[in-house]
């Protein structure tokens, strides 16, 4: 009884070190293409702080960039609000995907979705 408990302790341990890592690999500079409306392609930048479940950064299309708000995360799914200038708010949902370092992240703007895929920018 007292080896299943502690094979079970084990076990418990290295899925919370293994979700505390991938949650950790979040943090950084990511950018992606959006296709508007009209058929042009917008360039996203992102850049994302994780503290525990809790994602900060900011988000940038057009413009400067802006803070990002409601940030959170669970396991591999990410979601978080940006909010233009001009006071319109952009609901953002993604999914990590650890193995391509990518992030597919759906955007709504004006009831639309919009999909993209962020790539990590790596610093030379």
């Amino acid at each position: 009884m007292k080896t299943k408990a502690l094979i079970t302790l084990s076990l418990a341990c290295c899925f919370i070190i293994c979700l505390a890592a991938t949650i950790a690999d979040l943090s950084g500079k990511w950018t992606g293409m959006v296709r508007t409306p009209d058929g042009n392609d917008l360039q996203l930048n992102y850049v994302f702080k994780i503290d525990g479940d809790k994602l900060t950064g900011t988000g940038q299309g057009n413009g400067e960039p802006v803070p990002i708000s409601d940030g959170k995360v669970a396991g591999d799914v990410i979601t978080f609000k940006v909010t233009s200038n001009e006071g319109e708010v952009y609901p953002h949902t993604g999914k990590y995907y650890a193995q391509g370092d990518s992030i597919a992240m759906d955007i709504e703007v004006n009831g639309t979705k919009f999909h993209s895929t962020l790539k990590r920018v790596t610093d030379k």
